[in-house]
């Protein structure tokens, strides 16, 4: 008995997902920078609650579905082929699975400790982007990999807040600081990518 092959063939898309990603982590940045940064508003169980749900829905979900998207489009059904694309949807599915357990811990009043191997390996991931991107010519998106690469250095440090508190408050206060910073920067390369498709804008980059 012989099987027979099916192929699906489809038109290469020039809208890869990108915004989707770009948006959940801006969002999701916004939210936790704020709170580190200036404190606002005090952490109690409410606050862990609201920012841990957002963070499964924001950067967890929103990443997560635009990572799916490209690895979908680049080995299944040939819709996207821009090499640099394989980065962008190993950075969006694993950054947005790391977001689902961040947000969950949240909730749940996880140990920040076992947080100390993420953050090298968010750390290392992120410096493969920042390889990718700038080679590829894609400053733009560099600079976020530039982002999160601090986010995950400063992130290591505060992971050892319960044991070492006042490196951890300083560390913490920082990770607001590349949170936010990089969020907005998430935010504007949102606003790029949507007026580059849909209306030909080139914003100053």
């Amino acid at each position: 008995m012989s099987l027979l092959a099916v192929t699906v063939t489809l038109h290469v898309s020039s809208f890869p997902p990108l915004a989707l990603g770009f948006m959940g982590l801006g969002t999701g940045y916004l939210i936790y920078g704020t709170q580190e940064l200036f404190g606002y508003p005090k952490r109690s169980d409410s606050v862990d609650h609201a920012s841990g749900v957002w963070g499964i829905w924001m950067p967890g979900f929103m990443q997560f579905l635009a990572g799916m998207y490209l690895f979908a489009g680049l080995t299944l059904f040939g819709t996207f082929t821009a090499k640099p694309l394989y980065m962008a949807a190993l950075a969006f599915t694993s950054f947005g699975v790391h977001w689902f357990a961040l947000g969950w811990n949240r909730i749940k009043g996880g140990d920040a400790r076992v947080n100390v191997g993420m953050s090298v390996a968010f750390a290392l991931i992120s410096l493969l982007g920042i390889i990718v991107f700038f080679g590829a010519h894609d400053a733009p998106v560099g600079g976020i990999f530039i982002g999160l690469a601090c986010v995950y250095v400063t992130e290591f440090c505060v992971s050892l807040k319960p044991d070492f508190a006042t490196l951890g408050a300083y560390a913490e206060r920082a990770l607001g600081f590349f949170r936010l910073g990089t969020g907005f920067w998430l935010i504007y390369i949102v606003f790029g990518v949507t007026l580059d498709f849909v209306l030909g804008y080139k914003l100053p980059i």
